[in-house]
């Protein structure tokens, strides 16, 4: 049976300057991550800006992450749509590609009732054989997934899961109390990766994995040893970065500082702009701090031309 469990990056999509897909990053980015021991790699979610990619753009995003992949991890595809129909369509395209398990966002731009949410999970289930990881994202699409609905949806074979990326914690806790064991639910906000663990969760969808990798694995790795001091201490480390993705629109600070950091992410697609100049200035100061704390282990830009 599968189990979504462990450190699962929430993957940048990395374009070149006339914002198309770098393959070639992308490509490197996946294997980075795999020798960093990630337990799994989720594309086509919101850090991997998939709202302003094209059908065909998706599926060859996930050619390339499945094809470097090779099976030694598994791959999550984002293929939540605004419709039923078009969330359908984009499954079944990611299950004949050979992804492992699908997440899937709740409907956006409209504000659906529980009913209606409920029941556009349960027509994706019946239309694909994958596991399905729901995603609940509620600041970004005006829809939050209940409790009670959770539980509800639980109940259905190959629905094993949950990335809650609402930034609360009693949801969290109240997905724990409606659902057993054999659920899966993940934290989706950095912050609250250890906490999700100590209370019974399952792991996390990290977007901050794309930059440190091994320390967001290694909070994982420490709590399965039962060495919650260390990976408080380690879970401490993502607090300042955490609080640097404010300074811009989502994901322009996660990607300047991979771009600072030698990992070629590139830009947003417009309409997102980079940061301003003031505080491209800041994030660097930041990213020198951890560089001199010993949380990136590869060569800078800088380095790199020297």
């Amino acid at each position: 049976m599968f189990k979504a469990e462990g450190i699962i990056p929430a993957m940048i999509t990395p374009f070149n300057d006339h914002q198309e897909i770098n393959e070639e990053a992308l490509r490197a980015l996946v294997q980075r991550l795999i020798k960093a021991g990630v337990h799994g790699l989720f594309c086509l979610g919101t850090n991997g800006e998939f709202f302003s990619l094209s059908f065909e753009e998706k599926r060859r995003i996930v050619e390339i992450i499945v094809e470097e992949t090779r099976g030694q991890i598994p791959v999550y595809a984002g293929t939540g749509c605004i419709s039923t129909a078009e969330t359908i369509r984009l499954a079944r395209e990611m299950e004949s590609i050979g992804v492992d398990a699908l997440s899937v966002i709740t409907p956006y731009f409209l504000t659906f009732s529980q009913k209606e949410l409920a029941d556009y999970y349960r027509a994706l289930a019946n239309e694909t054989s994958l596991p399905i990881l729901l995603y609940n994202i509620p600041a970004r699409t005006g829809n939050a997934l209940h409790p009670k609905t959770v539980g509800e949806l639980a109940r259905i074979p190959n629905i094993v899961g949950i990335k809650d990326s609402s930034g609360s914690f009693d949801t969290i806790l109240n997905y724990l109390m409606e659902t057993d064991d054999t659920f899966s639910v993940l934290a989706g906000t950095d912050s609250l990766i250890l906490s999700t663990l100590m209370s019974g969760g399952k792991g996390a969808i990290a977007a901050t994995a794309n930059l440190f990798p091994e320390l967001v694995v290694e909070i994982y790795n420490l709590w399965k040893q039962g060495k919650t001091e260390e990976a408080e201490a380690m879970q401490r480390g993502l607090r300042q970065i955490r609080s640097a993705f404010q300074w811009g629109t989502l994901p322009s600070v996660l990607k300047e500082a991979m771009n600072w950091a030698g990992l070629p992410a590139g830009p947003c697609r417009l309409p997102v702009n980079r940061l301003s100049a003031e505080k491209r200035i800041e994030l660097t100061h930041l990213m020198e701090n951890y560089q001199k704390q010993g949380f990136l282990t590869y060569p800078t830009y800088e380095e790199e031309n020297v």
